[in-house]
């Protein structure tokens, strides 16, 4: 099969799809490809931090500018994916008085809102503030969901024209090379759809498409590298590991930041109804496969307990563990990935390595993610002759519209429950369409609050990929991990999908569940999840009942066993007192996930 288009982007994260919302707008056919879901990558595995540009006014200026020049624009037209937290950076007796005025400076300096605060001051908004915490600066962070963002990024650029395909894995770049000559161009791709191509339905054979392209856009954060290899170019791209822990509510409504030099577990983000305590930093060579230590977890908790002791005895929903895409420009002669800047690079292949047709955007932030796709979209454009301008910064993201009409529909529909209310806060400008209905409108996800309405909105677009509707609608991201929920999300695919599908379906998101709970089981979480495989072996025979034949299609989708059956552990041995295990994790137990 073959295609044709103007500008083929490589990536489904936040720069990719914010690259493929910027061209369609400006008139260019554009086509986005990402392997596995949107968010599939860097995106879907962050803490949810809009930055002030506060944690970089002292090491990395340039990136502290842009990170708040951003944050006021992402307010604005994406105001249903952010919430105003707000933040603190705040200072324990044995930080220095030193840093914390440099801090301040730096904020001023790159034009950062700062209000100083006193330890008494700061515990008045957040009372569970270390007692000895002496004082704080409180800066505009905020928290935002990157997988909404994504997809409203995704959505603006279907309806301006452009073609986006998950698990749809570039398996080679085509490169055309004149005989007898030095010069070569990047034409197009050959796509592998593991689900058929443009269906998300399960269980279809697997097909290659060859798409030709007048530019590709390398947009594929940590995996650029390998991309650039199969152009035949270097992009010197560092992947860089974090890890993150979900626990079960929030401790605190604002992102609090340890007032410091920049380092390993020092900030912990409030993020929907949970918190995220972050995070580590350490290059690896593989962004697919890298060790996952307990000894990482162990750290958070220790460090952050300093500045909020409450942590101590906080329920782990999950762990996880993303890879930063950090670029290090040749002759910087960096070593350790945290002095890396967090600044993004345009590396324009023709004048740099003599391969037209051809583009990478490396390194940036998640907060920068529309300044870099409007760079490359400029030069894009600039290539290809295209004279419209960027409207990005101007015009709001489906669901941000028209904010102000969110109160109006809920009074219109009596939608003042407090289901209604986080369903709106997720649909922002969409609340009116989707929820406003006369069918039976039950809940289905009672931990995240959505309902059948919200999810048959989102499996319109998302087909059976019960992922994917999970990213467009939080629905088995709360504290059951779909233990509760996952098979009433599977019953929403009848009768449109036939039985195996669904039970595909349904398996591939509890497996999906199952990685970041791995690494949690100790105390109240070993129990829940206990607790879920039990709902489900007894439910629905995901023990693997003697009674069943490997043989019977209607069991198929279940021949590995049910979530936690076969997968590795690692040592979850809990403690009698719930406290967390010691150990590590080998390199190829992945539990990769961004809640």
């Amino acid at each position: 099969m073959e295609s044709n288009t103007g500008a083929l982007v490589i990536g489904g994260g936040s720069t990719g799809t914010g690259v493929a919302r910027d061209l369609a707008m400006r008139g260019v056919d554009v086509t986005l490809v990402e392997k596995g879901n949107l968010t599939h990558g860097t995106t879907g595995r962050m803490h949810g931090l809009l930055h002030s540009g506060g944690r970089y006014a002292v090491s990395d200026q340039p990136s502290a500018v842009e990170c708040i020049e951003e944050n006021r624009i992402l307010r604005d037209i994406a105001s249903h994916c952010v919430e105003e937290t707000g933040g603190l950076f705040v200072k324990r007796p044995e930080d220095t008085e030193e840093y914390f005025e440099t801090k301040l400076e730096g904020c001023q300096e790159c034009g950062i809102p700062t209000e100083v605060l006193s330890g008494a001051e700061a515990r008045e908004m957040e009372p569970y503030l270390a007692q000895d915490v002496d004082r704080a600066i409180r800066v505009p962070d905020g928290a935002i969901d990157p997988f909404r963002l994504c997809v409203a990024n995704a959505e603006s650029a279907t309806n301006h024209g452009a073609r986006i395909e998950t698990h749809a894995e570039v398996v080679d770049l085509l490169v055309d090379e004149p005989a007898g000559t030095d010069e070569a161009a990047v034409v197009g791709a050959e796509i592998r759809h593991e689900s058929g191509t443009g269906s998300r339905t399960h269980g279809e054979q697997t097909e290659i498409e060859t798409i030709y392209a007048d530019h590709v856009i390398n947009a594929a954060g940590a995996w650029a590298g390998q991309l650039g290899d199969l152009a035949g170019v270097d992009v010197a791209v560092q992947p860089a590991k974090g890890a993150m822990t979900v626990t079960n509510v929030r401790q605190v409504d604002t992102v609090i930041n340890r007032c410091r030099p920049k380092g390993d577990a020092d900030i912990l983000v409030p993020h929907e109804t949970t918190a995220i305590l972050g995070t580590t930093d350490e290059a690896v060579d593989d962004p697919e496969h890298y060790p996952e230590e307990q000894r990482e977890v162990d750290l958070l908790f220790e460090q952050l307990t300093d500045l909020v002791p409450i942590l101590e005895d906080a329920r782990t929903l999950r762990t996880f563990w993303g890879v930063r895409p950090l670029y290090e420009p040749p002759g910087t002669g960096t070593q350790d990935t945290g002095d890396i800047t967090r600044d993004f690079f345009l590396l324009d292949h023709a004048d740099r390595d003599g391969v037209t047709g051809f583009t990478s955007i490396v390194g940036g932030k998640f907060t920068t993610y529309r300044a870099m796709a409007e760079e490359i979209s400029d030069h894009v454009c600039d290539r290809l002759g295209v004279s419209a301008d960027c409207r990005t910064a101007d015009v709001p993201l489906p669901g941000s519209e028209s904010p102000g009409r969110l109160d109006d529909a809920m009074d219109r529909y009596g939608l003042r429950s407090p289901i209604a209310r986080r369903s709106a806060e997720r649909l922002g400008s969409k609340t009116e369409a989707v929820l406003g209905t006369d069918e039976p409108n039950p809940v289905v996800c009672e931990c995240e609050a959505v309902t059948r309405a919200e999810l048959q909105n989102a499996i319109e677009s998302a087909g059976s990929d019960l992922n994917d509707v999970r990213i467009r609608t939080r629905a088995s991201m709360g504290n059951c991990q779909g233990g509760i929920c996952a098979h009433r999300m599977a019953a929403e695919l009848s009768p449109e999908y036939e039985s195996p599908t669904v039970r595909a379906a349904h398996d591939e998101l509890l497996q999906e569940r199952w990685k970041g709970e791995r690494h949690a089981l100790w105390g109240e979480q070993l129990a829940q999840a206990a607790l879920n495989y039990a709902l489900h072996a007894t439910t629905m025979n995901l023990d693997r009942d003697p009674a069943r034949t490997d043989d019977d299609p209607e069991y198929a989708a279940f021949d590995t066993g049910p979530p936690g059956h076969t997968a590795g552990t690692g040592d979850t041995t809990a403690a009698a007192d719930g406290g967390r295990p010691t150990g590590s994790r080998s390199a190829d137990e992945e539990g990769h996930d961004g809640d």
